[in-house]
């Protein structure tokens, strides 16, 4: 597959400012990058709910280096948490990974901006979730929540006697040499836009980080992918379904699901958006990134004609409509 070509065919794609993209198949790579903006492999773009592969990937391998099970009740982790409990006490890391809690869907960002960039705001975000308490029992319906990786987040600081932060960089981000790959504004990064409009630089709550603040570039989501192919035990935990046939879509830890084994996520923030599809059995990953507000469509199309002579199937309506 020519993956330039591929990128000027898509319509859609000629007025963004920039775009990078790129594949790796068992290992040999290749990237494009298209737009009026100067960019490269290395650019760096907000990645948004990619955030979410990342940790999904430091909290399972963070469990399994413990010795602590998936199913471990969430409560027994965050005793912090234990008087403001109005949660189902069963519900475990599992699901809260999997988007199956079944919590009350309440505590929404602005609340959660309110509480500050210390380093205890993480934990008072999660507090908010759990004092909300379920909505229905866990494990029986697939709900896209935001408050899931708040708790997630915690409970890999607390596994890690850190921060959140720290505790993503130790586990994933420095293992895999994820240079380019943070919450800070790096110097490579690319400006978002709307239309005509360039958008201003605003920061993202440390509170929401766990859910969707990082920076990343298609090299290093390409590297953090052949990370977890490499890693087979963790990818098999990370892969398997979690959700049932009443469900709206099949989803593992972090990660969506597609007909033929794809692994597959959206990122949407104002100025930028992101995809990234995985095919394990393929050794496969491609990913896409976006300045533009209006690309996603686009940018799921490409993927989708990206992976579609391996797998046959046109995935670009699900990579698009990702509930992200």
């Amino acid at each position: 597959m020519n993956l330039q070509e591929l990128m000027e065919e898509q319509a859609s794609l000629r007025d963004v400012p920039a775009v990078a993209a790129g594949f790796s198949a068992a290992g040999a790579r290749t990237t494009a990058t298209h737009g009026s903006v100067a960019v490269t492999a290395e650019s760096c773009f907000r990645v948004a709910s990619l955030t979410k592969v990342f940790t999904s990937a430091a909290l399972v391998r963070t469990l399994r280096d413990k010795g602590v099970p998936l199913g471990t009740p969430v409560v027994e982790l965050l005793p912090g948490l234990a008087p403001d409990w109005r949660a189902d006490e069963s519900l475990t890391v599992e699901q809260i990974l999997g988007q199956v809690s079944g919590l009350r869907e309440s505590v929404d960002a602005a609340t959660v901006r309110a509480l500050g960039d210390g380093d205890d705001g993480l934990l008072e975000a999660a507090r908010l979730v759990v004092r909300a308490g379920n909505e229905r029992e866990p494990g029986r319906r697939w709900s896209y929540y935001n408050g899931n990786y708040f708790l997630a987040g915690s409970v890999l600081a607390a596994l890690s006697g850190t921060t959140y932060e720290s505790a993503l960089k130790g586990n994933v981000l420095a293992p895999w040499g994820l240079a380019r790959t943070g919450f800070e504004t790096p110097a490579a990064s690319v400006t978002g836009w709307d239309a005509t409009t360039e958008l201003p630089l605003l920061a993202y709550p440390r509170t929401r980080r766990p859910s969707g603040g990082l920076w990343s570039s298609v090299s290093d989501l390409l590297t953090a992918c052949e990370g977890l192919l490499a890693d087979r035990a963790l990818l098999e935990e990370i892969r398997r379904p979690r959700t049932g046939s009443g469900d709206p879509m099949a989803y593992g830890l972090g990660w969506a699901l597609g007909p033929s084994g794809q692994m597959y996520l959206n990122g949407r923030l104002p100025g930028y958006r992101a995809a990234i599809v995985l095919i394990p059995d393929r050794d496969y990953v491609s990913v896409a990134l976006a300045n533009e507000e209006s690309a996603l469509p686009a940018l799921a199309r490409l993927l989708s004609d990206m992976q579609q002579p391996l797998t046959g199937d046109d995935i670009a309506k699900a990579v698009n409509d990702f509930a992200a």
